[in-house]
């Protein structure tokens, strides 16, 4: 699986045993967005990322919650941040992110739920992950991931 986003370029290539391509999406604004996404929620492992100083822009909603916004270029989004009583990221939300279905995208409410959290070479992050399309019929994960090794490179 290829998931990525590059200089303004969303992109995403899965397979089946890196045989049968199952998806090959790419240079669309929806998918540029939705990999933007990905990235933008997935800062929690290089919690440096979300810094103001990165583009991050910070809205607080309550003591627990706080919208993130971040553009690049043509491509902008804001995800809802929720916290637990730590001040660690519990959860990523978006309320419309781009979901395949049939040949069709539909924007579906979308969320990633991040625990266990670790101290690795200084930073706090998450070495436990649940990305779940949030459907009416309840949630549907489709990734839980841990992190088994993580080794940082600061610049000098």
């Amino acid at each position: 699986m290829h998931d990525a986003y590059i200089a303004g370029e969303g992109v995403l290539h899965a397979t089946l045993f890196g045989l049968v391509s199952l998806a090959n999406l790419r240079g669309t604004p929806e998918i540029a967005q939705g990999e933007l996404m990905r990235f933008l929620a997935e800062a929690a492992w290089y919690p440096t990322a979300l810094l103001p100083s990165q583009g991050v822009q910070w809205i607080a909603i309550d003591d627990f919650s706080a919208k993130a916004t971040l553009k690049d270029g043509e491509t902008a989004l804001t995800l809802l941040f929720r916290f637990d009583e730590n001040g660690l990221i519990e959860s990523v939300r978006a309320e419309a992110r781009g979901r395949a279905v049939s040949g069709t995208t539909i924007p579906t409410p979308w969320e990633v739920r991040w625990n266990n959290y670790n101290l690795t070479d200084g930073m706090c992050i998450p070495t436990e992950g649940e990305v779940a399309w949030l459907r009416p019929e309840g949630a549907k994960p489709y990734f839980r991931g841990r992190i088994t090794s993580l080794r940082y490179e600061f610049a000098h």
